[in-house]
């Protein structure tokens, strides 16, 4: 009865997502996102039908094992831009610092200022990474992995859904800077979008999704020491 659930779970997401690709390639609407548009229609035909979430879960935990997979294969885009890439080393690297220090910090400062709950405040510290590396860090951290997936998926979408119109708003040509803001900011969901645009901002974003991971579990368990240190939170 398991293995017929899970199949099924399998099944409807992969369904759906293929039908949310083919409206948004109909309607060319940012906001109808694949992602977004699947989460919706998912969340409300298990409301609906009744359907508890554990059962989903039963094949959900099968799709989410492949995200790990699918962070590693990103490495095949970069290899082939290396070069052009990696001429920009040292500024590529100290960018995604910054980006990791400002995404780590500005979660948790905001979840302390609005009286957020210590696992609250632990479980939005890795808000800046995708997915999976979100979830081991929530794990570590003491948060709630779940939660911090949810962040880490919104954020996801946002980003990818108004990072390439406001990065072309505020004057970003370089393909490499273009890449690397979706990757930070947008992770997986924003690699996909940056795939649309070429290979050099494929490469560039998969890059930043991966030194964004290294930067966060690192900073993340700082900035929740320093914040019980300061006797912000416990």
């Amino acid at each position: 009865m398991h293995l017929v659930e899970a199949l099924l779970a399998i099944l409807a997401t992969v369904a759906v997502y293929a039908a949310a690709r083919r409206l948004q390639r109909r309607l060319k609407s940012v906001w109808l996102h694949p992602v977004l548009v699947s989460m919706v229609v998912l969340i409300a035909a298990l409301t609906l039908l009744g359907i508890p979430q554990p059962v989903y879960e039963q094949g959900g935990r099968v799709l989410t094992f492949f995200l790990g997979p699918a962070v590693v294969a990103l490495a095949l885009p970069l290899s082939r831009q290396m070069e052009t890439i990696g001429r920009r080393g040292k500024a590529v690297l100290l960018s995604l610092l910054a980006g990791a220090a400002v995404g780590t910090f500005s979660a948790v400062l905001t979840a302390v200022a609005l009286g957020g709950w210590p696992q609250t405040v632990r479980t939005l510290a890795p808000r800046a990474v995708t997915t999976p590396i979100a979830i081991g860090i929530s794990e570590r951290l003491g948060g709630l992995p779940p939660l911090s997936a949810a962040v880490s998926i919104l954020s996801g979408i946002l980003g990818a859904v108004i990072g390439p119109p406001l990065l072309r708003m505020i004057g970003v040509r370089s393909r490499t800077a273009f890449g690397l803001a979706l990757g930070a900011a947008a992770h997986g969901v924003g690699t996909a979008r940056a795939a649309e645009e070429g290979e050099v901002e494929a490469a560039s974003s998969g890059l930043a999704i991966g030194v964004m991971g290294v930067f966060t579990a690192v900073l993340a368990p700082l900035a929740v020491w320093l914040l019980v240190w300061l006797g912000w939170t416990r």
